[in-house]
């Protein structure tokens, strides 16, 4: 591959030298700080949501087929059933959209253990207590042995993003406190911030256990090893972020267009390559999330947009791209705190390899929305 160092002239060379000089990817000002920090402080309170339903999901609504109420978290009402259908509620959808994406492109610690002898022999022990007085079930079970382990990888996956975006809600909803506070001033701030939730969480535990008949099984033991950064969060950035999914209706899916890649590791799907113009549009999965977001905007942010051109016709749109610049400022917090060297670094032989270590994410973030956003 050829670096970004052999073409001097490349537009994200400069972007390069703002990573190196402890700046972002986003370009800092006040307008910035503003948006990213409002669009986050409304994600931080939908994540809160969409990680209790998924941790509540994996942990009471395991092994069940036809999981009619998994989005009311054990509380079910005829008013809140009233709400469900005609849609006023937490769009919990795209939290599912963006687990199986999760699980389908795979990656780091948990996808590998879920592949494991000791994860089916897990899984069998809770499908026998699940289903011991069920010779139906069981005799399903001999006939299809994959079929129930793999809806336990299901419920894993489940758990887990669960996990990760309960520290991002939290990490988030802490910097709309900062910031509101005059803590938070620049777009530099608003990474560190994020960089220093990442590291302080680092090698938090992921673990998963269900309790059937009052005694607990683990699925996940904390004895595996698997922690928040490795094993949830870089699988999180390279599925949702990066690859993602072709939205339905705006590609093809016949094989003989090749408008979709035959190689998952090539998709360019994810959050910081969408366009936000077809946000809105049936069949495409964040449109879910910005009408969740739009409903906890702070009004300081909200009344930016009704300032803007078309005002509030285009709400979601907006939304979107403030979004993606607020995502370009998490992968920002994550190229810093998982690159080599410390930024500063005077050692030569360091500064190289940080060099190297940031040409490899600009020779990704190429056809993103980089620019764009920085217009």
């Amino acid at each position: 591959m050829v670096t970004i160092r052999n073409k001097p002239n490349h537009p994200l060379i400069e972007y390069i030298e703002r990573l190196q000089t402890g700046q972002a990817l986003l370009a800092d000002s006040p307008q910035n700080v503003l948006e990213v920090v409002g669009i986050l402080k409304s994600y931080g309170v939908v994540l809160d949501a969409y990680s209790k339903n998924l941790i509540y999901i994996a942990e009471n609504q395991f092994l069940v087929f036809f999981p009619f109420f998994k989005y009311f978290n054990g509380e079910i009402t005829f008013q809140k059933l009233l709400r469900h259908w005609w849609h006023d509620r937490i769009n919990f959808e795209y939290a599912e959209y963006c687990m199986k994406s999760m699980m389908w492109h795979g990656g780091g610690g948990l996808d590998a253990y879920l592949d494991t002898k000791e994860f089916q022999q897990r899984a069998q022990a809770v499908i026998k207590a699940k289903f011991a007085t069920n010779p139906l079930v069981m005799g399903l079970n001999q006939l299809f042995p994959d079929f129930l382990i793999e809806q336990l990888r299901v419920s894993a996956y489940y758990s887990g993003l669960g996990q990760f975006w309960r520290v991002m809600a939290d990490i988030f909803l802490d910097l709309s406190d900062c910031y509101d506070r005059g803590e938070i001033k620049t777009i530099p701030q608003v990474v560190d911030h994020i960089k220093a939730g990442l590291v302080a969480d680092a090698l938090k535990p992921i673990t998963y256990s269900v309790k059937i008949n009052q005694k607990v099984y683990e699925i996940i033991p904390q004895s595996l090893g698997l922690t928040f950064l490795a094993d949830t969060a870089v699988p999180y950035v390279e599925a949702v972020f990066f690859r993602g999914t072709p939205f339905l209706g705006t590609v093809s899916y016949n094989a003989q267009a090749y408008q979709v890649p035959p190689d998952q590791a090539r998709f360019q799907y994810g959050a910081l390559y969408a366009d936000p113009l077809p946000i809105g549009g049936a069949g495409i999965p964040p449109t879910l999330l910005m009408q969740d977001m739009r409903h906890y905007l702070p009004e300081y942010l909200h009344e930016v947009y009704r300032r803007s051109l078309r005002g509030e016709d285009d709400l979601r749109v907006q939304i979107c791209m403030t979004f993606q610049k607020s995502m370009f400022c998490v992968t920002t917090a994550a190229i810093l705190g998982l690159m080599p060297y410390p930024a500063d670094s005077q050692e030569l032989s360091e500064q190289e390899a940080n060099r190297v270590y940031l040409e490899k994410w600009m020779e990704r973030l190429k056809t993103s929305q980089l620019l764009n956003v920085n217009k």
